[in-house]
């Protein structure tokens, strides 16, 4: 089993909602094991403003599936939950990207990984930090951390925890 961590946003509808589904489903696909859920964020958009706020938190799991058939397994779950893509950056139900693959390194025109923003984004930074602040993430031919990046992010103040330990109480035995 090859470790991961995928960030989940939502900014539209029951935001939660969404994001509790998108994690059950993950969890349900068989070559999928989630093993621990970061608290939820609420941030400010990111790219195009001109939306309402995004729910984000972070996602460790475990999986048999390649780095390809991961994001096949997340496309899907993101369509089931009426995932649209109209506006790049625009608003949406849900939004998984794949940050990392163990400490591998993928690069093709589809998927990237890690994930090529994921540095420069502390509402992806701070969820991942909180669940494992020292995991090496591959910076070509050197590593990094989640915690060490931080200190590099310029811009924290549009990310707000918005709810600590929520998963157990809206979504049954997800707890950290």
């Amino acid at each position: 089993m090859k470790p991961f961590f995928l960030s989940l946003g939502s900014n539209l509808g029951d935001r939660l909602q969404y994001m509790g589904q998108a994690v059950r489903r993950l969890q349900e696909h068989p070559g999928i094991r989630i093993t621990a859920l970061s608290s939820v964020y609420e941030t400010e958009p990111v790219g195009y403003t001109d939306q309402p706020a995004f729910l984000n938190a972070v996602v460790a799991g475990e999986t048999r599936l390649t780095p390809k058939e991961l994001l096949y397994a997340i496309l899907e779950v993101e369509k089931s939950l009426g995932r649209t893509r109209e506006v790049r950056w625009g608003p949406r139900t849900i939004d998984l990207d794949i940050l990392l693959y163990g400490t591998d390194s993928w690069n093709e025109e589809d998927l990237q990984i890690p994930h090529p923003r994921m540095l420069e984004r502390a509402f992806v930074l701070i969820p991942l930090a909180e669940l494992d602040a020292d995991y090496p993430i591959p910076t070509g031919q050197t590593f990094t951390t989640p915690i060490e990046q931080l200190e590099n992010v310029g811009e924290k103040n549009g990310v707000r925890k918005w709810k600590q330990h929520v998963w157990e109480i809206e979504f049954g035995h997800f707890a950290n």
